[in-house]
């Protein structure tokens, strides 16, 4: 399958010179034939000339037409636009196949694969030219020996200090590696989870960057650049911490519009979970509230900036510093506590090539919490945290639930103690690790994947008492020969393979179903999918695509054996540029879950897999860092402040009733220990329907939650008592010194932009009321921003250069003195939130989406538990199995079908915009969890889109209900 697949690309882009696809204009034929003559681009070796998302005019024309070369001249990615990467309007049927490929030579396999080798081409440099570590750059750049930089392995700063407990253990002084009991689960710190890089991951270590060093904390202005970006002879550096005022970008830009005497009341409501109550927000379609929280359940999960829920200990202002800011509502009282820094000294520089380098940002954070996806905000990720993890007394392998929902937290017999595991803020809630920033969703996933986890112990239960002396599958790495049976797994043993399961579903369910829904198109569906199964062979997830060992100058990796056979066919050994371009056009990202997880040996009956435990070339074989080590950067975490998609008022419904609302809840009444409350008040299911049923809202300017804009925080002893969470927001991006919007975007490879009009979406007519409404909110960035007179001899970045190949300066292209839009100074939030110019069923923007890209990759490529150690060794059979079919085959709530092996599989019984999709790891999860759901679940296919919905053709995002929803409210506004 995936040789036929890979030589149909090929033979579709070659055969485009063949006259075979008749039906079409004369002008998309002509633009085949001439993008095929001028060949693939080459993967650039220059960040400034580095592929934008923008393609040559041939190249538009005979993926998307007229429509996908209409768009170029604006500064967003050209795949949007191309043929299937929308609706069904986006469809073109295009002449019959006259081969076996022919699919691929229609309009709408052109379309698609040319976005998947967009992507590729995206993917593949913002690994490239985007990863800094804070600790190893300068071996990045350097290399080390004989070893190219983006070839390294092994970095001597992420040995164990010898503070840690575990320092003798990894080999101390001498050479450091984990083994024996340290490898075989997720560890509390996060530590070993690489076996040569034992601090890799770890609490405590610091996050990366996305972007270079220098262009880091613009508004201390550190460098020319800096300067020029944001200053000018008038008004001299125009950022500073609270320059512009937070507050008054907050009550300008972000407030959620309401009409009159709909008892919003700044999303407090009535009082009295009133259903008439109604705070007006901006709606998504295709993506429910249920979406809306798992977000913040997983960032907790993978970062942290503070310590026990807090920064420094002292108050600093957060802006509203004029009459006008507070006449729009803003309070001069707030406070916040300044964030938590770990380095503020100046960095140190090296040189290479004649240029000179930071060899860290200007300043750097601790990521608090382990940056693996382990789960960590149920289970744990030190010792204070691990205090308030609480085991079942009964059964100590299950987590303690009371009554089917977790214990509340006790409080600290003093809350001055240094190792209180309660703070005052957390007294009421649930139990679990991350308790900060608590409420009803938060409340919901930690109950249900505890449910997950004392269900997959039971059904391991079961298999002691059935078979006792069967092999369970789990091997201790100091006696790799000796099968551990059923009935000699320990209660911890058997804990930590939950948490291996519990992690690996959750890492399952965000990658395959939030983010397909999240990004609701069709080359998002098949590239997710491809970085979980592989996009050309779901079968061969030992294989990776050959441009990964491009990248990282290692002879060593791990490549798809198809893609490497088909680029040594078509290399031209005179021209490596033309070869760097097919690998392009066949890398696939061939999935990366269980990468390198077997080791095969012979052929026919003679064929075995010499995988072992034993081995630590084996147990780490699969991960690969590309020369930088792993850790979240800081850049991920700014783009992750989605919190436009959560409503001031959750409607309320029961399950036996479903299309009733019968109360709504202020969201801001299911906060910290009110979340305890309420989850029991309606139960968990009632808030999962309600939850799964209500439209979250667009990430958009003017979509900000109100309650959030006015949350109390009490445990601050502020004259206001008060915090508006976007104020925060941006003065966080700002402290830890991210990029401001447009130099973000040259940094990461998307075109600048020129000036705020270039926010509207120019596919829009001038009379929709949606472009109006964009143009409005421009008007008002204009206002807060401003414009200044522009200086052409100021050359502003180095990241980008002009379409004339010129260094970009401070005009834009305007002539020199011209008064022109302070663009440079929006700040990063303001820009994404505005980027109303998106491809179709994206509920992020392209900028955001960027981020995604390398990070979502990199989280999966350099974690060992999804990759060489996804293995019954680890995970035990059972775990093995769950994490390979969502859980037990035998509960799948539709007939088993038969795959082209003849494999078992739990399919949804009709097929979904055109994909024969597995019924979803956590619609499984929620049938077995939450059993009272069964009816309203059993039509769902993404447990993220809006379950009364009606999915329609080909990635419809048409709000109408599906057969028996009809007479929901939520369809008749």
């Amino acid at each position: 399958m995936a040789a036929k697949i890979l030589l149909a690309i090929f033979i579709a882009m070659s055969c485009c010179v063949s006259s075979t696809v008749v039906a079409e204009q004369k002008s998309d034929n002509r633009a085949c034939i001439d993008m095929v003559k001028d060949g693939f681009r080459p993967i650039d070796e220059n960040r400034q000339t580095r592929f934008l998302g923008k393609v040559a005019e041939d190249t538009a024309r005979c993926r998307g037409g007229e429509k996908a070369a209409q768009y170029r001249a604006t500064p967003w990615v050209d795949w949007s636009n191309y043929w299937a990467t929308g609706d069904a309007s986006s469809l073109k049927e295009g002449s019959k196949a006259k081969t076996i490929f022919g699919e691929h030579l229609k309009p709408n396999g052109r379309g698609i694969d040319g976005s998947l080798m967009d992507l590729e081409y995206q993917r593949v440099e913002l690994i490239k030219f985007n990863l800094f570590d804070n600790y190893t750059y300068e071996d990045y750049v350097k290399g080390r020996g004989n070893k190219e930089g983006p070839a390294i392995k092994v970095w001597n700063e992420m040995r164990l200090d010898k503070d840690d407990p575990f320092y003798e253990a990894v080999g101390g002084e001498g050479e450091q590696r984990c083994s024996g009991e340290l490898i075989r689960h997720r560890t509390l710190s996060g530590i070993c989870n690489d076996l040569y890089n034992p601090k890799m991951g770890a609490n405590g270590t610091y996050f990366a960057r996305n972007v270079d060093f220098a262009s880091t904390y613009p508004r201390l202005g550190k460098n020319q650049l800096a300067r020029n970006r944001h200053s000018d002879s008038e008004n001299g550096m125009r950022l500073g911490l609270l320059t512009p005022d937070p507050q008054l970008i907050s009550r300008t830009l972000f407030s959620r519009q309401q009409q009159q005497n709909n008892n919003c009341n700044d999303g407090l409501g009535s009082g009295n979970n009133a259903i008439s109550d109604e705070c007006d927000y901006i709606k998504a379609p295709f993506f429910n509230v249920l979406a809306a929280f798992w977000i913040q359940f997983m960032t907790h999960d993978w970062f942290s900036h503070l310590e026990e829920g807090r920064n420094q200990s002292k108050l600093v202002p957060v802006g509203c510093k004029t009459d006008h800011a507070e006449a729009l509502g803003c309070r001069p009282g707030d406070r916040m506590e300044p964030a938590l820094i770990a380095q503020h000294s100046e960095p140190e520089t090296f040189r290479h090539n004649n240029e000179r380098y930071l060899k860290r940002a200007y300043m750097t954070t601790e990521n608090t919490t382990t940056a693996w996806w382990d789960a960590s905000q149920i289970y744990g990720y030190d010792a204070i945290s691990h205090k308030r993890v609480i085991r079942d007394p009964q059964d100590n392998a299950k987590l303690h639930l009371p009554d089917g929902y977790l214990p509340v937290l006790q409080p600290c017999d003093t809350n001055s103690s240094d190792d209180c595991a309660v703070q005052p803020q957390w007294q009421g809630q649930e139990a679990t690790a991350f308790p900060d920033n608590w409420n009803i969703g938060l409340s919901f996933y930690h109950n249900l994947f505890v449910r997950e986890h004392n269900y997959f112990v039971e059904r391991f239960r079961a298999m002691q008492q059935a078979h006792p002396n069967r092999d369970s599958g789990l091997r201790h790495p100091d006696r790799p020969q000796q099968a551990i049976l059923y009935s000699q797994v320990s209660d911890e043993e058997l804990y930590n393979a939950a948490r291996l399961v519990v992690s690996a579903m959750i890492a399952k369910i965000h990658t395959i179903e939030w983010t397909t829904q999240l990004l609701y198109n069709d080359p998002l569906y098949r590239g997710m999918n491809s970085n979980w199964f592989g996009l050309f062979n779901l079968e061969e997830s030992s294989q990776v695509s050959s441009i990964i060992k491009k990248i990282t100058h290692n002879e060593e990796n791990y490549f798809s054996r198809m893609s490497n056979w088909l680029a040594r066919v078509f290399r031209d050994k005179d021209e490596p540029q033309k070869a760097n371009s097919w690998y392009s056009v066949f890398a696939s990202g061939a999935g990366i879950f269980g990468l390198q997880n077997a080791r095969h040996e012979g052929a026919l009956w003679w064929k075995k897999d010499n995988w072992d435990i034993s081995n630590p070339e084996h147990v780490n074989g699969g991960v690969n860092h590309f020369g930088s080590p792993f850790n979240f950067p800081e850049e991920f975490t700014s783009v992750y402040r989605l919190h436009p998609l959560v409503p001031d008022l959750i409607e309320m419904r029961n399950y036996q009733d479903a299309n009733q609302i019968n109360a709504k809840v202020p969201v801001m009444r299911t906060v910290r220990g009110e979340a305890t409350a309420q989850m029991r008040q309606y139960g968990l299911e009632n808030w999962a329907l309600a939850m799964g049923r209500q439209r979250l809202g667009a990430l958009h300017l003017q979509n900000h939650p109100r309650f959030l804009q006015n949350l109390p925080m009490p445990h601050l002893d502020s004259p206001s008592k008060k915090i508006d969470v976007v104020a925060l927001d941006i003065i966080r991006d700002r402290e830890r010194g991210v990029p401001r919007f447009n130099e973000f975007r040259r940094q990461i490879g998307l075109k600048t932009l020129t000036s705020y009009d270039d926010f509207i979406d120019q596919r829009l007519d001038k009379s929709d009321p949606n472009r109006i409404a964009q143009e409005d909110v421009v008007a008002k960035i204009r206002q807060i921003f401003g414009t200044h007179q522009c200086d052409a001899s100021k050359v502003i970045s180095d990241a980008q250069l002009t379409d004339n190949g010129e260094p970009i300066n401070d005009c834009h292209g305007a002539p020199d003195g011209s008064e022109v839009d302070n663009i440079e100074d929006v700040d990063l939030a303001v820009g994404w939130l505005a980027e109303y110019t998106r491809p179709h069923g994206f509920a992020i923007s392209e900028t955001q989406f960027h981020i995604f890209i390398i990070n979502a990759s990199r989280r999966l490529f350099s974690d060992r538990f999804f990759t060489s150690s996804f293995r019954p060794e680890f995970y035990s059979t059972l775990g093995y199995e769950w994490v390979l079919h969502n859980g037990p085959l035998d509960e799948c709530p539709f007939e088993l079908e038969k795959n082209n092996d003849g494999l078992a599989q739990c399919n949804e019984p009709e097929k979904s915009n055109g994909h024969t999709v597995a019924v979803s790891p956590l619609k499984r999860v929620l049938l077995r969890n939450i059993p009272e759901l069964n009816e309203q679940l059993m039509p769902v296919v993404n447990v993220f889109d809006p379950w009364a919905r009606d999915r329609g053709d080909y990635y419809s995002l048409a709000w109408k209900p599906r057969p028996g929803a009809e007479s929901d409210p939520a369809f008749q506004d």
